[in-house]
């Protein structure tokens, strides 16, 4: 071990508590106690190492990127920091890669780029124009169901309806089939980063592949549909698209909507549970926006990105040695894992001023929410921002004194900050 690794080691043993970021109780932590933490470890001299004690596998060790000028680093260098190798924990096996194809966060240049720029060509204006008219019109739907059935839980009623029917809008998935494809997104990812007994941990992987392999039949069938009469949505768009001779095949079709699905589903139902909680935490925040809707409800958003941070974590692997933050930064070794903690770059007290503070008139505010910049930053940013500002105008405009009504249901997870549920009320 280098003499850096040594030292970030050291440092991390002193930790309050004997703090194991690869440990799954880690995770179960309160979330005061995993900020203290994340807090002194943003403090070490040099990232601390996790994941290398006795009876865990070789190779799961890595360095863990706690501030944000190093989580800002690795995301804008992606020939130092590869993603090829697998950015989840645990980085998904060979064979599954080989089966279902690779999603466009497990690949890197020139295929990466090559996929994106099809991706990229075919969200036209066109299409985004019809994106936004669909968002507006399911929102009003959301809340008139709200105000008419009075129902307890924000998350299955709001928070999650509203980005999985704009997404199958946009890309054209037909009524009938939608609930079943919800149901394997469910299966498949309900689990993620969360620990489980062992018993569980051998039957749910079968069960999250089964249902990933139904959801991306689906999609296969309907691109080879869209193939032979195309359609005005984004599946036809991305099997007729023609980008230097190169068109997506189903196998890439079906990883991409998986990616839709979880990065565009999953993140912005979590983002808008998150957002009506704390505003309901912090009332003087909530009276400052319905105020003015107009003047806030940008930075609002941002700010409910910024604070709850809905993905927590990817990894990178280094391609060559590398001196993080300069010629003399700490020494990071080609084949060793870094985890970019998102989380924790947002709370970095050298970039925010009282960084623990909801402030929804922070300015600037310039979060990792969305990642850290680079070829791998979300291509459903802007889609994720405006799902978000035009449901929290309709919701609030409407019924000003929606609000939550208890402690989100959490789940203890290190890849997101996922809500299962909100009970809330008008």
């Amino acid at each position: 071990m280098t003499a850096d690794g040594a030292a970030a080691d050291g440092a991390a043993a002193r930790l309050p508590g004997g703090v194991d970021l690869a440990d799954p109780a880690f995770w179960q932590l309160p979330a005061p106690a995993r900020s203290a933490a994340f807090a002194e470890l943003r403090r070490l001299p040099a990232p601390a190492r996790f994941g290398n004690a006795p009876g865990r596998r070789a190779g799961q060790g890595f360095h863990a990127l706690v501030r944000h000028a190093d989580v800002v680093e690795a995301s804008r260098t992606p020939d130092v920091f590869l993603s090829g190798p697998g950015v989840t924990t645990p980085e998904p096996a060979r064979w599954v890669r080989l089966l279902f194809g690779d999603s466009m966060v497990n690949l890197d240049d020139p295929r990466h780029a090559q996929l994106r720029r099809i991706v990229s060509r075919a969200f036209t204006p066109r299409l985004l124009s019809r994106v936004e008219e669909d968002i507006r019109r399911v929102a009003t739907e959301l809340v008139d169901r709200v105000e008419r059935e009075r129902p307890r839980d924000f998350v299955n009623a709001v928070a999650a309806e509203l980005p999985f029917r704009v997404i199958c809008d946009m890309m054209g998935i037909p009524e009938e089939p939608r609930r079943a494809i919800l149901d394997q997104v469910n299966h498949a990812s309900e689990h993620t980063g969360v620990a489980r007994p062992l018993r569980a941990r051998i039957r749910m992987p079968g069960r999250g592949l089964l249902a990933l392999a139904r959801m991306q039949g689906m999609v296969a069938e309907l691109g080879r549909e869209r193939r032979r009469r195309p359609a005005d949505d984004l599946i036809s768009a991305l099997v007729t698209a023609d980008v230097d001779g190169r068109r997506l095949t189903g196998r890439e079709l079906g990883a991409f909507f998986s990616l839709l699905l979880v990065a565009g589903v999953e993140t912005t139902r979590n983002a808008l549970a998150h957002g009506l909680h704390l505003l309901t935490a912090h009332p003087e925040q909530r009276a400052l926006l319905l105020g003015d809707l107009d003047r806030h409800l940008g930075g609002a958003v941002d700010e409910i990105v910024r604070h709850s941070t809905p993905i927590i974590q990817f990894r990178r692997t280094l391609a060559v040695d590398h001196r993080l933050g300069g010629p003399d930064g700490p020494l990071l070794r080609a084949g060793e894992k870094v985890v970019l903690y998102y989380g924790s770059a947002n709370r970095d007290e050298s970039v925010f001023t009282d960084p623990e503070a909801f402030d929804i008139t922070r300015t600037p505010n310039p979060h990792l929410g969305f990642g850290g910049g680079g070829p791998h930053y979300c291509l459903g940013a802007h889609l994720a921002r405006q799902e978000m500002k035009v449901l929290y105008r309709e919701l609030f405009t409407r019924l000003p004194e929606a609000r939550s009504v208890g402690e989100p249901d959490l789940a203890p997870s290190s890849f997101d900050h996922r809500i299962r549920a909100l009970p809330f009320t008008f």
